[in-house]
């Protein structure tokens, strides 16, 4: 997988901005078949910074409901935590 399959886009959260604020740590949303190895070198690729730690999450998708009686179900999605060397940052906006 090429940088850009692996890494989708950014979270941009509430929880996120304090995240990357006090703890220079970043939320991605990953391919759900990326392992933590192939996160971290796509996000040193792409931002050109250095990664300490990466965390993954499975986050299941929630049951939406559309006019229906029944309900059914947005997609489920990987998450990354990626946490930086003191000093690098990357910019999102």
């Amino acid at each position: 997988m090429s940088p850009y399959d692996v890494i989708k886009t950014a979270r941009l959260t509430e929880k996120g901005t304090v995240l990357s604020e006090k703890f220079n740590r970043y939320v991605l949303v990953v391919d759900r078949r990326a392992n933590k190895i192939q996160i971290r070198k796509a996000v040193e690729e792409l931002f050109k910074v250095t990664v300490t730690e990466v965390r993954t999450m499975n986050m299941r998708g929630k049951k939406r409901r559309q006019h229906r009686p029944d309900a059914g179900r947005s997609a489920h999605w990987k998450k990354a935590i990626v946490t930086l060397k003191k000093g690098d940052q990357i910019v999102l906006t």
